[in-house]
């Protein structure tokens, strides 16, 4: 016969073994029945002890007893505390109306406050004349960042030659980033092999070597050296609409020339004969490895430096052409103005990250070690800045025409169906009796929180001079959101927004010189590392 647990019934206050404690009109009784020895009961708490009947009148609040607490630490999880918590949790039927609901449905949705969902309206009084379409669609990779600065630069190109709808190769740039970093990756490799493989930095470089994330700085040098193409010249193949099978093999393969350059580094730095020989043609062959499987699974994208023909119906209707290379035709989107509205060009040499990392002092550059893509070129740059200096960029941005490039924690406090991303959209409170309390410096330095996603802010809507929601283009196709676009309260910018890409034209003189300091450098597994 199995053992019964019962859980001990109310009793008077009056009974033998009771305490009874008035503090400000309210008694309470503590009950400390004793079971009779040859019963199976559950550990006995502090107030199962049995005690002598007293009765205790507390006049002043202020040294009322505390609420009852363990006396010591207990280190272990143990079966009674676990069955008396779940005696108490089931005792609400609030809490069993939840396990019924919970059962078959995303507790977010079950929790989703309506009056949010209501509340947050399409609905903006200022956006930028031309937006750009379609809603482009990620699918299955981590190619954000590449949407997000193809949908921005297209906007000029759609000015430039009248166009209804375009979109840009996202996979273009996709295959010369995969390229860039596992160079990228050898040249770490071989620069840390003094360090002790086991250390946490040569870890983290190898956690990860040629991910599909990125940054702004990182999408500015691919298109320098690399330039731009039309989405119809070279679309998406197989592997990158679903980059994880290639990414595992890539990640397999660079681990295992890793190892190798290290040990090769290693000799050459003891001074061993053609070991710098040896070291130089490994890595070439190491590349070339990467540039067969990269090709094969992408196929071969125009070469940067030669013409492309471009043909294609501008918004009228009418059949034009257009003959250039990927190079100038990304120069000529890098370097023309956003739209009618637009008082400056879309230039990578005025445009940079501010960040709010509150985790550091404001107006200071920050930068983070070993994190980038092509090797010559441009560093991270963030000029860390208070979350009012950065919405005003943003917002004179948006007034001159131009959308803006922002990085953010998407996966809090969003719904992708409605596309909604609001503080208030769960209540936690209601399902699960507990809140969040965190800030932001705190979740970020306990790993809660990073930029993990890029998108572009198109509009805003203001009262007077206050942001209340802001207008966001995602890139996860016309099925997510109202047709692709998604509302930003203000406050989860403030919470879940990390960066903002803005035109050195749009901040103050103060900010403007932050650019200038020598940069903090964070170390590689630093959230700030972390690549949307």
């Amino acid at each position: 016969m199995g053992t019964t647990y019962s859980k001990p019934a109310p009793v008077n206050e009056k009974s033998g073994n009771s305490i009874s404690v008035e503090m400000d009109r309210t008694k309470v009784s503590l009950l400390a029945k004793e079971q009779p020895a040859n019963t199976h009961t559950r550990e006995r708490t502090p107030s199962q002890v049995l005690m002598p009947s007293v009765e205790v009148k507390v006049v002043d609040k202020s040294i009322a007893p505390p609420p009852y607490l363990a006396r010591e630490r207990l280190q272990t999880v143990t079966l009674p505390r676990m069955e008396n918590w779940s005696d108490d949790l089931l005792s609400d039927a609030k809490n069993r109306l939840a396990i019924s609901s919970f059962a078959s449905q995303n507790y977010a949705e079950v929790l989703t406050n309506r009056t949010a969902v209501n509340n947050d309206l399409h609905i903006f009084n200022l956006t930028v004349p031309v937006e750009g379409a379609p809603i482009t669609n990620q699918r299955s990779s981590g190619r954000c960042w590449l949407f997000a600065s193809t949908n921005i630069f297209r906007v000029p190109l759609i000015n430039a030659y009248k166009l209804g709808e375009f979109e840009l190769s996202q996979a273009y740039l996709f295959y010369w980033d995969k390229i860039e970093k596992a160079n990228y990756f050898y040249e770490q490799m071989i620069d840390t092999a003094h360090e002790d493989f086991s250390s946490r930095l040569v870890q983290k470089l190898c956690e990860d070597p040629v991910t599909d994330g990125g940054q702004w700085d990182m999408v500015v040098n691919l298109v320098h050296k690399y330039g731009l193409v039309p989405h119809t010249l070279y679309p998406d193949a197989f592997h990158a609409q679903n980059s994880s099978k290639m990414n595992w093999l890539l990640t397999a393969k660079l681990r295992e020339q890793g190892l190798a350059l290290r040990r090769l580094a290693v000799r050459k730095a003891e001074g061993e004969n053609q070991a710098e020989h040896v070291l130089a043609a490994t890595k070439e062959q190491f590349l070339q490895e990467i540039h067969s499987i990269v090709t094969l699974l992408l196929g071969p994208p125009p070469r940067p430096d030669e013409q492309f023909v471009w043909q294609y119906h501008d918004a009228n209707g009418t059949a034009r052409e257009v003959r250039q290379t990927p190079i100038e035709f990304g120069r000529q989107a890098l370097q023309s103005g956003s739209g009618s509205r637009s008082r400056t060009c879309i230039n990578p040499g005025s445009l940079f990250s501010l960040v709010n990392d509150p985790r550091h002092e404001w107006n200071q550059l920050l930068t983070v070690e070993r994190l980038g893509n092509v090797v010559e070129g441009q560093s991270l740059r963030y000029a860390n800045v208070e979350m009012q200096t950065l919405k005003q960029a943003v917002i004179a941005m948006l007034k001159a025409g131009h959308p803006v490039f922002f990085g953010c924690d998407v996966g809090k406090f969003s719904d992708r169906d409605h596309g909604i991303m609001d503080v208030d959209l769960t209540n936690l409170s209601l399902g699960f009796n507990i809140s969040l309390g965190m800030n932001k410096a705190e979740r970020l330095a306990s790993g809660e929180s990073a930029m993990t996603h890029a998108m572009v802010i198109t509009g805003v809507h203001l009262e007077g001079d206050r942001p209340v929601r802001w207008r966001v283009e995602n890139s996860w196709g016309e099925t997510a959101g109202n047709k692709g676009w998604f509302v930003m309260t203000d406050r989860w910018m403030d919470e879940y927004t990390f960066q903002a890409v803005v035109d050195s034209n749009f901040v103050s003189a103060e900010t403007q010189a932050i650019l200038k300091q020598t940069p903090i450098v964070l170390p590689r597994w630093d959230p700030m590392g972390v690549l949307a």
